[in-house]
């Protein structure tokens, strides 16, 4: 159970999240304040 917590963690981590934005071809400050309306409406609340 702890593996699929770390890697759900990992996975949806906001770091990572901006990273697979950028490489989907978002412009920098798209995916910086996508990440960040992400980090402060989902992640914070999973985890």
């Amino acid at each position: 159970m702890k593996l699929l917590r770390f890697y759900c963690q990992h996975r949806l981590n906001p770091l990572h999240v901006f990273c697979r934005l950028r490489e989907l071809g978002l412009s920098l400050g798209a995916a910086r304040n996508v990440s960040r309306l992400y980090e402060r409406s989902v992640y914070r609340f999973i985890f």
